[in-house]
């Protein structure tokens, strides 16, 4: 099969042939039709964030596919079913606190990397061996359409948030990071799960211009200042009552004092979810007051990724007509200019833009 292979940080994709995986005891192969080009990979693949990788490695986190070959231990799979693939790699043999690894992506810790060593290789490839409970079902598409349903891999990982959150319908979310990719994509799940109204701090006015009038009068847009107190005022007045959940999304670059002024918008005994990169380039950490924390009764909720069974609750959302993946706009590349998608994507790693490879 051909294979875009990472032989060596800092070098280019090898474009060229590599051996075609193979099948084992609770693994399924699927022929990858459409795969998601994070925005960040070229960074990934330069070294820059210091991701575990075992090189050379097939890159990728997931994608859109269909089912080749299926193991004996699947019984509702099917040869040519249209899949996506979870790239949330878990070790089998702790339920309760597996190891994980993002197959493709990274291998933080000595199980992950075990995973890693043996579920190699991602979706930069022809084909690709995924772990069975991995593979979920998306029904019929058209192979056009598999570019959008890459959407999937952004949006699942708010809506992970938002589990772990147990946000209710009629609630009011504030999402921290609301005019990033991964916080665009948390103000449209927290809407499709029922929200009856998200907080949308930001200092873009456009993008915050742009989610009104996508999602309409229940986003409320605040211009952020730069300033702690002022900014949390505001972010509190925004809202047309209390702010149940707040969903931290930023990236490492921004300051500690901006994450903070968010998330301490929410009400006692509301709930905090922290997805965020704070502190992951240095620099100092989140600081909370122990006092406000306990006598408010706040919730907070550390949340990498999502739990096994968010994909499928995801694609019934989307199947059901309250998550729209028409809002993503996608540029499709051939797997022969792999490194071209990663710049692209590196260059237009907006709001609702999809950069996509089709092997």
């Amino acid at each position: 099969m051909k294979a875009a292979v990472l032989k060596s940080f800092g070098s280019p994709l090898a474009i060229e042939e590599a051996a075609d995986p193979v099948l084992g005891t609770g693994e399924v192969i699927v022929d990858v039709i459409a795969t998601r080009v994070l925005s960040y990979m070229n960074e990934v693949f330069s070294g820059a964030r210091n991701y575990a990788l075992d090189l050379p490695i097939i890159p990728g986190p997931g994608g859109i596919g269909r089912v080749r070959a299926i193991g004996p231990d699947a019984t509702k799979l099917s040869v040519g079913d249209w899949v996506f693939c979870d790239p949330t790699v878990r070790s089998r043999d702790d339920a309760a606190a597996p190891d994980i690894a993002l197959q493709g992506l990274t291998a933080p810790g000595a199980g992950a990397m075990r995973l890693q060593q043996h579920f190699r290789h991602g979706s930069f490839a022809e084909q690709m061996r995924v772990p069975t409970e991995n593979v979920k079902r998306l029904g019929t598409i058209a192979s056009e359409d598999a570019t959008r349903w890459c959407a999937l891999g952004t949006l699942l990982v708010p809506y992970g948030g938002f589990l772990a959150a147990s946000l209710q319908p009629g609630e009011t979310v504030l999402v921290s990071g609301a005019t990033g990719n991964f916080g665009s994509a948390a103000v449209s799940v927290a809407l499709a799960m029922g929200a009856a109204c998200v907080v949308a701090p930001g200092r873009n006015d456009k993008i915050l211009a742009d989610l009104v009038r996508r999602f309409g009068d229940r986003v409320k847009p605040v211009k952020l200042s730069g300033n702690e107190d002022h900014d949390r005022e505001s972010m509190k007045r925004a809202a047309p009552g209390p702010i149940d959940c707040v969903l931290d999304i930023m990236p490492p670059s921004v300051s500690t004092n901006v994450v903070r002024a968010a998330i301490m918008t929410v009400r006692p005994n509301g709930r905090v979810v922290l997805m965020g990169g704070v502190g992951m380039a240095g620099g100092a950490g989140l600081e909370l007051p122990y006092p406000w924390i306990m006598r408010n009764c706040i919730s907070i909720h550390g949340v990498w990724m999502y739990p096994p069974d968010a994909a499928s609750r995801l694609i019934a959302l989307v199947r059901a007509g309250l998550l729209r993946l028409e809002e993503y706009e996608a540029t499709a590349f051939d797997l022969d200019h792999a490194n071209e998608a990663v710049a692209h994507a590196a260059a237009n790693g907006g709001p609702f833009k999809l950069t996509v490879i089709r092997p």
